[in-house]
């Protein structure tokens, strides 16, 4: 409880702190509007027609059903890379040898295109949930592996020798020694695996999918509805950025407040 408490009141100063973040949006659509007048809106739109077009879509009720979609795959993939990630990774931390032996295997997996595997997963799965799912999972699993990896074997060697000679117990060697290092790898892990994530999530409904942001993708194409295309992508994007920045990173932080006491 103290720790949601914690997250909940430094929400406000959180996003008071934003104020750069605001200023580099601002600058993004004013580079925007100068694009799209210098190129036309057949090729880009203005941000005022695209809002115009998300804002019916969320009027509608279209961009909700289909955001909720793609959202469950994209965060059943990313859940199972999490837990399946997360606990490889600090399992093979604790051994060189394992940690040595799964290097190549990362490797691949980390150097394999996602739409190389968007293919197999068409094969082996079809056109259902399975390919959105398997896809987002296994081009997010490698980059959490490796921040659960880099987690445990950066652990300062000191301080493992100093709570083993004073008895420390176990559980708060794991609360206030292990568990911060080891998030502070994690975290980012998570939310870059966030939007690797939804960005395969959404490229495998354009392919394989009849529901889905990345259908609606695909049936604005088709309908050459430029709009609407860019209204889906700041859809996207807009969840992404509400996730991310209201929930992952006020987490980081309280998680990361160690850093701050030791500076």
């Amino acid at each position: 409880m103290v720790l949601l408490w914690r997250w909940v009141s430094g929400i406000p100063a959180y996003l008071w702190s934003g104020w750069g973040a605001v200023a580099s949006l601002c600058l993004l659509l004013a580079v925007w509007e100068a694009v799209s007048i210098t190129l036309g809106p057949l090729i880009l739109p203005d941000p005022g027609a695209t809002f115009g077009a998300l804002w019916q879509l969320l009027a509608g009720g279209v961009a909700a059903r289909e955001l909720l979609l793609t959202g469950q795959r994209a965060m059943t993939g990313l859940l199972l890379a999490m837990v399946l990630g997360s606990s490889a990774g600090l399992l093979a931390g604790l051994s060189m040898t394992a940690a040595m032996m799964a290097r190549p295997l990362v490797t691949v997996l980390l150097g394999t295109p996602p739409i190389a595997w968007l293919v197999l997963a068409m094969l082996w799965f079809g056109a259902n949930d399975g390919t959105p799912v398997f896809t987002a999972f296994i081009a997010c699993f490698p980059v959490i592996f490796v921040g659960a990896l880099q987690g445990t074997r950066t652990l300062d060697h000191h301080l493992k020798d100093m709570a083993a000679m004073f008895r420390l117990p176990w559980h708060m060697r794991l609360t206030d020694l292990y568990g911060p290092h080891v998030l502070s790898y994690l975290f980012p892990a998570w939310i870059n695996a966030l939007g690797t994530a939804w960005k395969v999530a959404v490229m495998a409904e354009l392919l394989a999918s009849a529901d889905g942001v990345g259908a609606a993708l695909a049936i604005a194409r088709s309908q050459l509805d430029m709009p609407v295309t860019l209204a889906w992508v700041g859809a996207v994007v807009l969840t992404l950025l509400l996730v991310e920045y209201l929930l992952l990173e006020p987490l980081k932080r309280e998680v990361e407040r160690w850093r701050e006491v030791q500076a």
